[in-house]
């Protein structure tokens, strides 16, 4: 599934083609997607101005002039593409702008991605959005807040950094990566790596300096290449992160650490994989 970086990709992909751009046909070719679209949904959005295309988590916001906001969430494959005639099987949402001038396209083979759209007013109470934690990266994501978030959550640190109440847009891979900087077993509950003291720990800061770090180093290269992930104009060749995993689908092979010389496992936890060096993440 896309997470934070690979969305923020798309986002940046995406606002020199249509932002400042006008709605000018919507062509939805099924009636859903991961869920219904919306009432209305062709109507609202036909003639609308996108003013520009912000991003909270993993949802992709186009603001629109006539006070809406509309949202796309990529699911596990969906992808945007510009310029795109959109004549492919799995091609479910076609548009144009300012008439026809510029077309996009959003392709999703396993349609978990859906839409919506809600007053710009009333984004506060959007289901969606309204329960997200504090995103990396930002004002609102501090060490205090992330300690009082995890506090006496008896799930694995694993499970609970990917809870989007705590921090929001962390994914799997991510979170894999972030622990084994951090030098934070997997298995360990978020209790025990808060600990009982008011004071935030060493492991508490490290998680958090390493979920800055990991999450900005990621954007920097354009996300990490998964199967269905692909640039706005189709390109394939993004992801460079992936080349810097350090556990993340390394199961078997030698830990990277100097003078390690343990070897990567994976865990199932919450029906999610999980890599970790046992010796580096005790």
């Amino acid at each position: 599934m896309p997470e934070m970086p690979e969305v923020e990709t798309v986002r940046r992909g995406l606002v020199p083609h249509l932002s400042g751009s006008i709605v000018s046909f919507v062509d939805l070719r099924r009636p859903n997607l991961r869920f219904p679209f919306p009432e209305n949904f062709e109507e609202i959005l036909t003639g609308a101005k996108i003013e520009r295309i912000d991003r909270r988590s993993k949802y992709l916001l186009f603001r629109l002039s006539n006070g809406y906001t509309w949202m796309s969430h990529l699911g596990m494959t969906g992808v945007w593409t510009v310029g795109s005639e959109g004549k492919g099987k799995h091609d479910h949402a076609y548009f144009e702008f300012d008439d026809g001038m510029k077309t996009a396209v959003y392709t999703d083979h396993r349609r978990f991605g859906f839409m919506d759209i809600f007053e710009t007013s009333n984004e506060s109470e959007q289901k969606w959005l309204a329960t997200l934690g504090p995103e990396p990266l930002t004002d609102d994501f501090t060490v205090q807040i992330l300690k009082s978030n995890l506090h006496e959550k008896r799930s694995p640190i694993k499970s609970a950094l990917l809870d989007q109440r705590v921090v929001s847009g962390l994914g799997n891979i991510y979170v894999s990566e972030i622990l084994f900087r951090s030098k934070v077993s997997p298995i360990k509950t978020a209790a025990e790596v808060v600990g009982k003291s008011n004071k935030v720990n060493a492991k508490i800061q490290r998680i958090f300096e390493n979920t800055n770090q990991v999450i900005a180093e990621a954007i920097m290269v354009g996300g990490s290449t998964i199967s269905d992930f692909r640039g706005v104009s189709g390109e394939s060749d993004l992801g460079y992160f992936a080349q810097q995993f350090r556990v993340f689908n390394r199961e078997g092979e030698e830990c990277i650490e100097e003078n390690c010389k343990g070897k990567i496992l994976r865990i199932v936890q919450s029906g999610r994989s999980t890599f970790y060096c046992p010796k580096c993440q005790k």
